[in-house]
């Protein structure tokens, strides 16, 4: 049973005493209030990587001495020794991971080595506990203990503990969490080994009654008083490989149609058991159905964090949630029975269940949510599921610890999200009851955090999984989460002119940005260690600049070390004996910063490599160079056109899905070319190729989720994407369907005509992209050498203006941007006045606001700089000035207020300055909508 939540000895009575008790136990209500304690900042955390590209992580077990032993889903057991920083693998466990369906079909199941804790007295017997699926033709879970010499996993120690039949002719949970209390009661988590996958009702509550189809019949399971599986299990392991059941579990010992194992039942996918210290209550995340809500099917799908105090019934195949019931389901007749399962009176009349009819009352998850946003915990955000769990902190459970987490996180659980890649921190009052929560290091994303736990010295471990299922990922990796209360550790930025070249060549690094938070004066040491051997060279100057004389691949790692001793490292990589191509698009004929929409431009493309040649030589063959030029719409952000994202021929017009993708869980599922728990994309546009209706509907899918198509995974739903976001993400995909899946090289020398694609606004961008990838040598890989040219509207935002002052600008009610003040200005940086002979602006001076109006110069390189054109004055509340327009209303087709240039060339920053030698310091001159720039050839361009 739980431990109570205080005790003491009875105290002495004095009117001292009596206020002394009042303020600490509280006046009105006599309970204990812990002085609230100041939240430690984010930087006072180092995220440290310990190991990286495993090959799917499940589980972690922090010893006592320091070393840390995790587990992969294959059967392989990993040791971390921190003394050495070196991880190797100790022991490999026969295990079963795939099953055959009735078809015969073999796929990729979730068994496996799955779960891993120590003994309560492991520094004398060494014993430690794994929960694996037993390798062989019985399809079977166990439990089983080994003996832990040093590194060495004694493989004749093996005993198993505990057997738990299953069947493996369909996916899916496992379960595997594992946890002993102070009674040395070991505690185990174990899934409803059911297909959730059901024909009709997919994603729903798992009822199918027919013969022949127990696979897909949870209620065999989880609400299965007779088997062990979708439960939480409490035994007692005895030193001869037996175990004996404690008092206290679900039903007592003796009940007909009842295993005496169970402490919790109605799991469905449980993860990451864990043990209060001080209440003994225990707690794990549950991955939930995938459906939305129907009525006379069920409830939407939700994820869980549970808490267990004391034996219970959580529910499933039958509620889910806050007990949201799922309707009965007649899968004979493929129709709802109408009736609704009753969460205080739960019955299992399923012919698959060998154990009592009537169950006990339901239970309420702790914290549940869905896909969309969740009214009651907002901060679990919205997209793909997937609840794991995690510890729940006690400054006393940790004796001798170096690095404690502070008292600010003093009995708060720790969990975390697979699938969205947080840690949240869940605060609860001295009842245990569910208070508030937070971000646990807001500003990091983990890769798919699998499990963690607090280790002996207060360091919190991590483990992320990586990107893709059931196959090792680069991003798989162990963490360390270390909390410094006192001097914190540098934070290192480094980098350097040139991270290849052919030999001889010379690198100057730089440490700029390097920082310390506590002020202290910083040390640097430079280490240029070649890859393949040799003898490492050291620097100790800020900025060393360094001679490379011999080809090869170098690591060059700058560690910063503080006045007290405390140090951090970052490192990056050198190739030499291979110079990065020079690659130029340039514009040959036309504007360098604007496009017109309808006018024409020339371009050439040049390629020099030092090892290849270059293009105008004829040693590089134009059809080597990738050429593009597309159309990004104006609600794209610059600032995320990342180069090679598909190769040195990555077209841009798919960047923004691309981002969409990387921020959403995505990567969890696919990758491009091979498949993980989904299809590859490849694969996905191989099959819909040719198809013009498969764009819209593939759209809808991911928007609203399901399964059928690629076989037993579901496919979450993600409904806070728009239908066009999904459908730029559908469209990259899709792309893949090409065997280079980009748009069409152009030549390497032409000409372009912008028009602007139907149905978008004209006040996009245009990107120009070509990119070189060389032959690299013997040493040193493909280099590719990119440039990248934006065209953009000549339409343009005054709030997105490089340079401002003296502006406003509001979006209360509406864009509103506004210019105070005499000598207020806007500028933008790096504008070829090249070919262009007027500037308009959208502007007014309005009489609700008492505006001044005045004039706009227009002035370069500095709004003191040569005066180049002047616009007429515009008045308050003037009707439109010569040129047409409306006032200044977006979605005008010509500016009303136009300033004339003098002839100019070249590149030059351009400042519109406001002007009003009457105006008073702080009164608004004109608002204005928008800036327009317009060839010597027209006086006004689309301005849609």
């Amino acid at each position: 049973m739980p431990k109570p939540l205080t005790s003491g000895k009875p105290l002495a009575a004095g009117f001292r005493l009596s206020l002394i008790l009042a303020a600490i136990w509280g006046l009105s209500s006599m309970k204990y209030v812990r002085p609230p304690a100041e939240k430690p900042e984010e930087n006072r955390f180092t995220k440290v990587v310990l190991a990286e590209k495993l090959d799917e992580p499940m589980a972690l077990l922090p010893l006592d001495d320091g070393r840390v032993l995790f587990i992969e889903r294959k059967g392989t057991i990993q040791r971390y020794d921190p003394a050495t920083g070196e991880t190797k693998v100790i022991a490999t466990i026969p295990v079963s991971t795939k099953y055959t369906n009735k078809e015969g079909k073999t796929r990729e199941a979730e068994d496996g080595l799955l779960g891993i804790v120590q003994d309560p007295k492991f520094a004398e017997n060494h014993w430690i506990y794994l929960y694996y699926s037993a390798e062989g033709k019985e399809p079977k879970n166990v439990v089983a203990r080994y003996e832990l010499r040093g590194d060495e996993l004694v493989m004749a120690s093996r005993k198993v503990i505990l057997e738990i039949p299953t069947q493996r002719e369909e996916c899916c949970h496992t379960g595997g969490g594992m946890v002993f209390d102070d009674r040395g009661n070991l505690h185990l988590l174990t899934g409803d080994n059911s297909s959730p996958f059901v024909p009709f009702v997919s994603g729903f509550a798992p009822i199918d009654e027919r013969p022949g189809r127990e696979a897909w019949d949870a209620q065999k399971s989880s609400s299965n008083t007779n088997d062990l599986r979708g439960k939480l299990l409490r035994i007692h392991p005895e030193a001869d490989g037996t175990y004996t059941i404690p008092d206290g579990n679900l039903f007592p010992k003796g009940t007909p149609k009842t295993r005496p194992e169970i402490y919790v039942m109605g799991l469905r996918n449980p993860w990451r058991l864990s043990r209060d210290s001080r209440t003994g209550y225990l707690y794990w995340g549950e991955v939930g159905p995938d459906m939305r809500d129907s009525v006379g099917l069920g409830p939407d799908g939700y994820d869980e964090f549970n808490q267990a105090r004391e034996p219970g019934n959580f529910g499933w195949p039958y509620v889910v949630g806050n007990n949201a019931a799922y309707w009965d389901y007649s899968y004979q007749t493929g129709k709802p029975t109408g009736r609704r399962f009753d969460p205080e009176k739960p019955v299992n009349d399923s012919p698959n269940n060998t154990g009592l009819t009537e169950l006990p009352p339901s239970r309420k998850a702790f914290i549940w949510y869905s896909y969309g946003p969740t009214k009651e915990y907002p901060l679990m955000g919205s997209g793909g599921r997937s609840a794991v769990g995690g510890p729940i902190f006690h400054q006393a459970d940790f004796k001798k610890a170096d690095r404690l987490f502070p008292d600010y996180y003093e009995g708060k659980w720790f969990i975390t999200e697979f699938m969205r890649g947080w840690i949240m921190v869940v605060t609860m009052d001295e009842q245990s009851n569910f208070v508030s929560m937070e971000r646990f290091l807001p500003t990091e994303r983990f890769d798919s955090p699998i499990d963690m736990k607090f280790s002996a010295n207060g360091d919190l471990y991590l483990l992320e999984y990586g990107s893709a299922w059931f196959r090792g990922n680069d991003n798989a990796k162990l963490v360390r989460i270390e909390y410094n209360g006192g001097n914190r550790k540098p934070l290192v930025q480094l980098k350097a002119d040139k991270t290849a070249g052919a030999v001889p060549f010379r690198v100057t690094f730089s440490s700029a940005g390097s920082t310390d938070l506590d002020q202290d004066n910083l040390s640097y040491e430079w280490k240029i260690s070649p890859k393949a051997g040799g003898t490492a060279r050291t620097f100790t100057t800020a900025n060393p600049t360094v001679p490379f004389d011999k080809p090869g691949l170098y690591t060059a790692t700058l560690t910063v070390t503080d006045a007290k001793g405390a140090r951090n490292s970052k490192s990056l990589e050198i190739k030499a004996g291979n110079e990065p191509p020079v690659v130029d698009f340039a514009v040959t004929k036309g504007n360098k910063t604007f496009f017109f929409p309808g006018q024409t431009f020339n371009y050439a493309v040049s390629v020099n490599d030092r090892e290849d040649g270059s293009l105008a030589a004829g040693k590089i063959a134009p059809a080597q160079v990738a050429v593009t030029i597309d159309y990004l719409p104006e609600t794209f952000d610059l600032t995320n056109l990342a180069s090679g994202q598909r190769g040195a021929d990555a077209s841009a017009r798919f960047a923004t899905a691309q981002k969409l993708i990387h921020e959403s869980d995505c990567k969890s599922c696919h990758t491009v070319d091979q498949k993980s728990a989904g299809p590859a994309y490849k694969q996905i546009a191989q099959k819909y190729r040719g198809d013009r209706t498969a764009a819209d509907r593939l759209a809808r899918k991911v928007i609203s989720g399901g399964s059928g198509v690629w076989g037993d995974i579901a496919m979450s739903a993600h409904p806070q994407l728009s239908l066009e976001n999904a459908g730029e993400m559908v469209a990259y995909i899709l792309s893949f369907a090409e065997d280079k899946p980009t748009a069409k090289s152009l030549p390497v020398k032409g000409s372009f005509t912008t028009n602007v694609p139907e149905g978008q606004s004209d006040r996009g961008y245009y990107i120009l992209r070509a990119a070189y990838a060389d032959k690299g040598t013997r040493l040193i890989p493909t280099l590719t050498g990119e440039k990248v040219l934006v065209l953009r509207s000549p339409v343009l935002a005054p709030e997105k203006a490089d340079m401002q002052k003296g502006t406003e600008f509001t979006t209360a009610q509406g864009k509103s941007f506004y210019a105070v003040g005499s000598d207020s200005y806007i500028g933008y940086r790096s504008v070829d006045l090249t070919g262009l002979g007027r500037v308009g602006f959208f502007a007014q001076a309005p009489a609700r606001m008492k505006a001044a109006g005045g004039t706009v110069e227009v002035h370069l390189d500095s709004p003191t700089g040569p005066l180049v054109g002047t616009t007429p004055e515009l008045k308050r509340a003037a009707p439109p000035q010569p040129g047409g327009g409306n006032r200044g209303v977006p979605g005008r087709r010509t500016p009303n207020l136009i300033a004339d240039l003098r002839p100019t060339t070249g590149i030059h920053d351009v400042y519109f300055v406001f002007k009003n030698a009457n105006a008073e310091a702080t009164q608004v001159l004109m608002q204005l909508t928008a800036v327009q720039f317009m060839e010597l050839e027209t006086s006004s361009t689309s301005g849609k």
